[in-house]
Formats: structure tokens, sequence, C-alpha cells
């Protein structure tokens, strides 16, 4: 069953970092990475799995253009998460902007060849 998770690309409930210890110490510690419109922060955790949050910055448009954003950073993730090296939480920021998938994959890839957790 865990092949099929990988060639599917879910996005499961262990994969999601949801305490908000997790996330300071990731904001406060981690190795920050940015580019134009998107940053992202990586720190090792010791485990077999990636761990992401998603989060935008404070006064990012409204509740539609904010629901729209994470979904599309949602699936540019895991368009690429069989790709990446595991055992990193990821924290991964987006700027109001252009919200394409494209534009968000490529802004990805670049985030994660940077951090040097990008196994292409």
């Amino acid at each position: 069953m865990g092949t099929d998770l990988v060639r599917t690309g879910r996005f499961t409930r262990e994969e999601r970092i949801k305490r908000s210890a997790d996330i300071q110490n990731l904001f406060k510690t981690g190795k920050r990475v940015g580019v134009s419109g998107a940053k992202m922060f990586v720190l090792p955790n010791n485990t077999d799995k990636n761990r992401i949050a998603f989060t935008l910055p404070r006064g990012y448009g409204n509740a539609v253009e904010r629901n729209r954003s994470k979904r599309v950073s949602r699936e540019a993730y895991r368009y690429f998460k069989a790709f990446l090296n595991t055992g990193y939480d990821m924290i991964f920021l987006v700027y109001p902007g252009n919200d394409s998938f494209r534009t968000r994959c490529a802004q990805f890839r670049y985030l994660c060849q940077k951090a040097g957790i990008l196994s292409l």
C-alpha cells in the first residue's frame, strides 16, 4: 500500500505539520531559502517522512484567494514529493501574486533545489 501512495501522490495527514510549536521552531531555526513570491523553511526531523505546512502572510487577499493559493501549493507539493529526500520538516510561505500551478511548481522546484532536498 505504501507504494500506491507514492504513485498517486496523496497528501496524507502524517505529512502535515499541525502543532504550533513545530511551526514556530521551523520559523526560528530552519534553513531559509527564498525566491520571488515564495519562501521555504527546512529543518531535518530525524524520521523517514517529510512533513510540510503551507502558510500565507497576514493580509493575503480574501478567503477565496487564500484557499486557492493553498490548494495550488499543496498540488505542487504532491507533484514533487516523490522526488524529495526524506526526513525533513518544511514550511512553504507564499506571497500574493501569480497563483498559477506552473508558477508555483517552478517556485517549489527552485526552493527545493536551493535547500538541497530535491533528489532529481
